[in-house]
């Protein structure tokens, strides 16, 4: 097989990855909504799962092991436009303008079957081809991957435009943005010298803020940038709320379930941030309010920054 270059990212279709070497941070969850935001705008939208425990499919509502999906995709048994689960099929019902490649178990397996395809083979490659296929065939193609350095997450940052990490406000998972932007820096100096970091979300933020979380929502947005200068925290954040995984548990989103609700609304903001930072148009989105500073009582319970760093560096 040809060793294959990703495309530009001037090109039609935008590549970006979504990601944090820590689980639980609401990565799935973040991919899956901005995606369907986007899809609500009229963009066309395909997420490919690259996780085993295929969060992005059943947050869709995708029943497991019901469809050939990235592995065999990988491992070019299939092509992309023949598996990919459009909402077309009975009882699948998908965001507005959102398409998926699905997961299944069987994605554990797929290092020993790239093998045997070919003990040649550069296994970190092996999303760049596929993706090729798709070009000009969709606005934005979002990779959701593992929170480890599993193959298929590798491809995914040797085959993305862009990149952003999903985080929450506690140490852990900010100390996971430190691992995922070594990787990437990993991948620029290794066949994707064109990949950037397009921004950090944050998620799960109470509206009722203690100090460490507003000391570490102001580290991301010292600590990490999009070159420039330029900060790489998005303005919008995700207020944490019942109602993500109450449609999550219907195998559906915010958007299909609660359209009206301000989580839905800081989704369509994050949505629009994300255009205007790769020069897109977008329509005017008035986003819902942010959460409340902390009140003092709460700022006198927390950390200092040199406590947050500690945590972070200590993970």
């Amino acid at each position: 097989m040809d060793e294959q270059k990703p495309s530009p990212p001037g090109s039609k279709t935008v590549i970006i990855a979504v990601g944090n070497q820590k689980g639980g941070v609401g990565k799935t969850t973040t991919t899956v909504h901005i995606a369907a935001a986007l899809g609500e705008l009229g963009r066309k939208v395909l997420i490919i799962d690259l996780d085993m425990n295929q969060g992005a499919t059943r947050h869709l509502g995708i029943p497991s092991e019901s469809f050939l999906g990235t592995f065999e995709v990988l491992t070019g048994e299939e092509q992309p436009e023949d598996v990919i689960i459009t909402g077309d099929d009975d009882d699948i019902e998908l965001p507005k303008n959102v398409h998926l490649l699905a997961a299944r178990r069987n994605l554990e397996k797929v290092d020993k079957a790239l093998l045997n395809i070919n003990k040649f083979l550069i296994t970190q490659d092996v999303l760049i081809g596929p993706l090729k296929s798709l070009e000009g065939k969709y606005d934005y193609i979002f990779l959701d991957t593992a929170p480890n350095a599993t193959t298929p997450t590798i491809a995914a940052y040797k085959a993305a435009h862009y990149f952003i990490l999903a985080a929450m406000p506690d140490p852990l998972a900010v100390g996971g943005l430190n691992d995922a932007l070594t990787d990437i820096q990993g991948a620029q100096q290794n066949g994707n010298p064109k990949l950037r970091v397009l921004g950090v979300i944050l998620s799960g933020v109470d509206g009722r803020r203690t100090r460490l979380a507003n000391t570490l929502i102001d580290y991301v947005g010292k600590q990490f940038s999009t070159g420039g200068g330029k900060t790489a925290k998005f303005e919008t954040t995700i207020s944490r709320s019942t109602v993500v995984p109450e449609a999550q548990k219907d195998g559906k989103t915010v958007f299909q379930a609660s359209p009206n609700h301000k989580v839905t609304d800081q989704y369509r903001a994050l949505a629009a941030e994300i255009e205007e930072r790769l020069g897109r148009t977008v329509p005017n989105i008035k986003s819902s309010p942010q959460p409340a500073p902390a009140t003092a009582r709460e700022e006198d319970e927390g950390s200092t920054m040199g406590d947050v760093e500690e945590a972070v560096a200590n993970g």
